[in-house]
């Protein structure tokens, strides 16, 4: 049997495919293609950047398709459709591809793929015919009815945020939504520091700035690849993280040297890190998951960057920790943070896959769960201590309404302003 051989163009049209109509996270495919795909990293990176350009630009490639294409997007099947954004979103977005290999090699991938000459014919004809008119065409900022921005988010989540923050607002919130994010790392100050780390990637040409707003961050603007492929990763210098993250693990603060502390649903590992690196060595870290993936790449986490000795690390669920020999005797916590699981629409830019994975009762389905990990952490906490609920949502269902319902069932807790630890 001959192996199948795959491209960057392939592998993201494959990608895209396996993608569409799934419901999952786009994340689990990109690791796919950045561990399992055998590409070199060049291919590789070719081909995340062409799955991701099309998530952040579908709304305005489609525009762009449907001008030259005799057939209707609709009546076209998820191949056909992905391919024909692949191919527009290199001719349209990505300058630094010339429009004739954006269309051969594109063509090249279906055939590939075994499919029929009919079908490349058809998408060989629509791509050179949009390549031809490309310089005709009007950008995303005019692409629109009558001439208004393309804004690539689906219609009910633009007019929702339209009417909750303003027409200005809503459309800055998915221009930036539209923007490649730079790489971000949290420093991991137990074993290096920012400047120290700084002058470690400047020694190999890697550009990096101080974070604007979060201690021991640094900004990657120009990196691409893997992570794993810089300089300190194997040696546990840093890990990505997004800078909000560390000053959601501030907000336990001021940490006790005898203090005990619990993040709740510590997922990958993240802030559990961040909060190892802050707490002074006499001070208790607990950290809890029940997934059985996540708790894997928790523990990997932590012992890549020499911090597995200063966590408790636990793979159940959060309300079996009362149970737990951690809190018998009232033996309870100091400080918890529940990095509460929600819809993220507060991160697309970083995973363009959510505007269109999301609908409209996915808000008020997150909160039940939100609200029960809140009323069992509320049990956890003793008398004086600290609860931080953080989401990466800007939806109030998640946000506001969530806050709102716990504090009108728990009158010993009350709301702080968290400015004023910042």
């Amino acid at each position: 049997m001959q192996k199948k051989v795959l491209t960057s163009r392939s592998l993201a049209l494959e990608t895209l495919v396996q993608w569409a109509g799934s419901g999952k996270p786009m994340q689990g495919f990109i690791n796919r293609i950045i561990h399992d795909s055998g590409l070199k990293n060049e291919e590789r990176q070719l081909a995340v950047m062409l799955v991701m350009g099309v998530l952040r630009e579908q709304e305005y490639l489609d525009i762009v398709i449907s001008r030259f294409s005799k057939t209707k997007l609709a009546k076209m099947k998820p191949l056909t459709l992905a391919a024909l954004r692949i191919g527009t979103v290199q001719i349209c977005c990505l300058e630094r591809i010339p429009d004739s290999a954006a269309v051969n090699e594109t063509v090249k991938a279906l055939k590939k793929m075994g499919q029929p000459t009919w079908l490349c014919s058809f998408v060989n004809g629509t791509l050179r015919n949009i390549a031809r008119n490309k310089e005709s065409l009007p950008g995303p900022e005019n692409a629109g009815p009558g001439e208004t921005p393309v804004l690539n988010h689906p219609a009910w989540l633009t007019a929702r945020w339209q009417k909750r923050f303003g027409l200005e607002q809503m459309q800055a919130i998915c221009r930036v939504n539209n923007l490649e994010p730079a790489l971000c790392l949290q420093v991991n100050c137990t074993r290096t520091d920012r400047e120290a780390l700084a002058a470690q990637f400047a020694e190999q040409g890697i550009t990096s700035t101080p974070g604007n707003f979060a201690p021991d961050s640094l900004i990657l603007p120009e990196q691409r690849g893997a992570v794993t492929n810089l300089p300190g990763f194997a040696d546990g210098l840093f890990q990505v993280q997004d800078q909000a993250a560390r000053l959601a693990c501030e907000l336990l603060g001021p940490f006790t040297k005898q203090g005990r502390y619990l993040d709740g649903c510590a997922g990958l590992g993240g802030k559990t890190c961040i909060l190892a690196a802050l707490l002074p060595q006499e001070a208790s870290l607990f950290a809890v998951d029940p997934d059985q993936r996540r708790f894997r790449l928790l523990q990997e986490n932590l012992q890549r960057q020499g911090l597995a000795e200063r966590v408790n690390i636990m793979q159940q669920e959060l309300q079996e920790v009362a149970a737990s020999e951690q809190c018998v005797s009232g033996n309870l916590f100091d400080g918890i943070l529940i990095d509460a699981p929600c819809t993220g629409t507060g991160v697309i830019r970083k995973h363009p896959d959510i505007r269109w994975n999301r609908q409209p009762e996915d808000f008020v389905a997150s909160q039940e769960k939100q609200l029960e990990l809140l009323r069992i952490a509320a049990a956890l906490v003793k008398p004086g201590g600290v609860l931080v609920y953080a989401t990466c949502s800007l939806e109030p269902e998640e946000n506001q309404e969530v806050v709102e319902q716990f504090l009108a069932a728990n009158d010993a807790f009350a709301l702080t302003d968290c400015r004023d630890f910042l």
